[in-house]
Parts: structure tokens; C-alpha cells; sequence
């Protein structure tokens, strides 16, 4: 299947994950600025027979703010910016069944699915500074980035 990078979109900064779907490891990940992320991760992945996977939001009925519409207009910029490569939208409750079993779900719970997965628990997952987990140094928003690419890489698109 070979590598994914999954993109969990923000209005000013996003996060990111390159995850390798044959090995079952991120590689590298981090949160930068939008232009960040666009003229410098984007463009050092397209090349490589790299696919893309992008959170998408999704409507629950509930009002928003200029923050979600500004977020939208991100991850149209991000898709663009790829220029029709192998890209793939991924929602947030496709990540939550795929990982809990459950949409109802919170971040915490997609969480430690992750930990799980990788470890299991924390203590192996993360590990200590001595003897770091193949997720030691995750933090924030790379962790729902990581349930991005780990949902694309085990699950079909649609």
C-alpha cells in the first residue's frame, strides 16, 4: 500500500502524520502553519507515490463558526495543492467507528485505541526517553492526524 499522509486540517494550523501502511508505523508527523504544510510537507510527499488523507468536516446540525468554513477552505487548498494525486476524504466518525467500534466516541477514546494498537497501553506505545514507542513524541492534534492514516490504511475508500 505503501505510505500515507493524513492531515488533520485546522483554520490556521493543521497537523500531520506520514504513516508507512505496509510496516504499521508513523514515520514522522508534526503541526505547522497552513503555508507550512502546503508548500513544504505537500510538496515533498506528491512526488513519491505518496497518498493523501484529509479529515473532512461534517455536518451534525449544529451552527458554526467562521473557524469550520475557514478549515474548509483549507482542505480544498490542501487537495488542490496535490494536483489530483491519490487523495482521500476521511470523517471524524469513519475514524471513530473504524478505531472504538463506536461514532459516539470522544478523542480520548480514539486515544487510546491508538495506544493500543501500538503498544499496548501507553507504556509501550510511548515508552520513556530511554527507550522510546514507535509514538513517543505524539502530541495534540497528530493524534486524530494518526487516526486519519491508520483508518485509510486499513479501511477502503468509499
Amino acid at each position: 500500500m505503501g505510505s500515507i499522509l493524513a492531515i488533520d486540517p485546522g483554520d490556521v494550523e493543521s497537523a500531520w502524520v506520514l504513516y508507512d501502511a505496509d510496516k504499521a508505523l508513523p514515520s514522522t508527523w508534526g503541526k505547522v502553519p497552513n503555508d507550512d504544510l502546503m508548500f513544504e510537507v505537500l510538496d515533498e510527499q506528491a512526488l513519491t507515490g505518496v497518498q493523501l488523507a484529509v479529515e473532512m468536516v461534517a455536518s451534525y446540525g449544529m451552527p458554526v463558526g467562521r473557524e469550520v468554513f475557514d478549515t474548509c477552505v483549507w482542505i480544498g487548498r490542501f487537495l488542490e495543492r496535490w494536483g489530483g494525486g491519490d487523495a482521500r476524504l476521511v470523517y471524524r466518525s469513519d475514524v471513530k467507528l473504524h478505531l472504538t467500534h463506536s461514532r459516539r466516541s470522544k478523542d480520548a477514546n480514539v486515544r487510546q485505541a491508538l495506544l493500543d494498537k501500538f503498544g499496548p497501553g501507553k507504556e509501550l506505545a510511548v515508552g520513556k526517553k530511554a527507550s522510546p514507542g514507535p509514538l513517543y513524541g505524539l502530541t495534540g492534534d497528530c493524534w486524530s492526524a494518526l487516526g486519519v492514516a491508520v483508518t485509510a490504511a486499513e479501511t477502503e475508500a468509499e
